[in-house]
């Protein structure tokens, strides 16, 4: 049973450091800067009240590989804030979030079904216990060329056709802002007696504001992965793991404890802390203005003609079954720019730090901290480059997503015996390795795939045209290792 004093206005791992910070403590502990004071430079850049708090784990402070105290607290208002069972708090980022709930729910050999547009985090967890991923190809927008969601009709034939996977992987939403129906497949999996796990990277505020698409904690979901740091306002590499109450907490968190570490950042858990404070405060208002901001934006940039700030009108019950209108997406290609030249030219001429942009798509981050003017500064931006750098747009290539061939298991292609090649001739061959723009991460090729002349016409267009292409062992991305001793596949 909760204490009576533990309610959402507080903050009690906040509280804490504020007691340490008070106790005035003589420190002969790690971290080595001691407050600060054994490095000027990291002082005057970061400020001594950061410093400060960038303490080690001890008594007052509890630990988070095993809390008993503060964390522990902060750790039950989180959990009810988002009204979930359990939620640990994340040092490593939602990629270490990921990876705990697919560690947690499988085990060598076992089938998860999840959709291929995943980012590389889940597909690294299959990696590292030696499960095996039932892929899900979505559907692709032809006109956006981005990938969508997954059917329900789709994920009920993988079921019959793999009734013995555990678990089904959704996103919720895609960094498109994309969801599929997750109630019905929440419904599905429990239905077959599997685990519904849900990447909701992009879906923090998801929890905060009923004018948005449905939690996957709200639904029945046995865990989900929260990337704070990114719509919640946390700090970067901040984030969360929620759990339903048919998860055997403990055994997830001795799961976390083999890849966490051990000294984990009371910045980061403090922002975790402070951040849920925010916003089961103040959530609903943070959100709604978000929103009316975006739909602000999102109407005056097609206004600008050429540009096609896309938003719920794509939602069609199947492969969108709802859309993030927090998200800021914008299909560039009608101006006969790749988004990743919008991306640049942002940034570049105009000093805007957009999210990411791809082939044919940008997407601008709205959240907790923007502002009207931020917006009005943007709008104004985008059709000066309209007005401006306006091309040809008959050329340009218009597939965002290419549908997988699997030879073998992302592990088995991983520890193979390799041999690097140059791209170009790796036609035909089979992946050891990942190759992804990033943001937003989700694999062109990864390990166990075929590599196809699709394939290396996409990575070359997409570096022709700027994408910041990551993952392979050759950073000079001119080779690729693929697997030496696959036979008779």
């Amino acid at each position: 049973m909760k204490s009576a004093y533990l309610t959402q206005e507080r903050a009690p791992l906040l509280e804490a450091l504020e007691r340490m910070k008070a106790a005035r403590l003589v420190p002969f502990d790690v971290p080595g800067h001691k407050r600060g004071r054994g490095n000027k430079e990291l002082t005057d850049f970061l400020g001594q009240q950061c410093l400060d708090v960038d303490v080690n784990s001890m008594k007052m402070l509890d630990n988070l590989c095993h809390p008993i105290s503060v964390i522990r607290d902060a750790e039950k208002l989180a959990a009810e804030a988002f009204k979930a069972a359990a939620a640990f708090f994340m040092v490593g980022g939602t990629t270490s979030a990921v990876q705990a709930m697919i560690l947690s729910t499988l085990k060598p050999g076992d089938k998860i079904i999840m959709p291929r547009n995943v980012h590389r985090s889940a597909i690294n967890a299959l990696i590292l216990c030696d499960a095996k991923p039932v892929y899900i190809n979505p559907q692709v927008d032809d006109r956006l060329g981005i990938s969508l969601g997954m059917r329900i009709s789709e994920v009920e034939q993988a079921i019959k056709d793999n009734p013995e996977a555990k678990a089904i992987l959704v996103n919720n939403p895609t960094y498109y802002g994309i969801c599929s129906d997750i109630e019905a497949l929440t419904n599905l999996a429990h239905a077959n007696g599997m685990k519904l796990l849900a990447d909701e990277a992009h879906g923090t505020h998801f929890y905060f504001n009923d004018r948005l698409p449905k939690a996957a904690m709200h639904v029945g979901a046995d865990m989900a992965a929260v990337s704070m740091h990114k719509s919640g306002g946390s700090l970067t590499q901040s984030s969360m793991l929620l759990c339903g109450s048919a998860v055997n907490v403990g055994y997830v968190h001795k799961i976390i404890n083999i890849t966490q570490s051990t000294s984990a950042s009371y910045l980061l858990m403090s922002s975790l802390d402070i951040s849920r404070r925010n916003l089961a405060l103040h959530g609903e208002e943070i959100f709604g203005k978000v929103i009316d901001l975006v739909e602000y934006a999102r109407n005056e940039i097609n206004a600008i003609g050429g540009y096609y700030a896309y938003g719920s009108e794509m939602i069609d019950g199947e492969a969108v079954n709802d859309f993030d209108i927090t998200k800021l997406s914008v299909f560039t290609r009608p101006i006969g720019l790749a988004g990743i030249e919008v991306y640049d030219l942002l940034r570049d001429e105009y000093d805007i730090q957009a999210e990411f942009g791809d082939i044919a798509n940008i997407l601008a981050y709205v959240s907790v901290g923007d502002r009207q003017k931020d917006i009005e500064r943007l709008v104004a931006a985008l059709a000066e480059i309209k007005r401006i750098y306006r091309k040809d747009s008959s050329k340009m290539l218009k597939t965002e997503y290419i549908d997988p061939i699997v030879v073998c298991s992302p592990k088995e292609a991983f520890y193979s015996n390799k041999k690097a090649l140059p791209i170009d001739e790796t036609v035909g061959e089979t992946s050891a390795e990942f190759l992804m723009c990033y943001p937003p991460g989700i694999p062109i090729i990864a390990p166990g795939e075929k590599i196809t002349k699709e394939i290396i016409d996409y990575i070359h267009y997409a570096k022709k045209k700027g994408c910041q292409i990551t993952g392979p062992e050759d950073m000079s991305i001119k080779n690729l290792q693929v697997i030496d001793d696959i036979t008779d596949r």
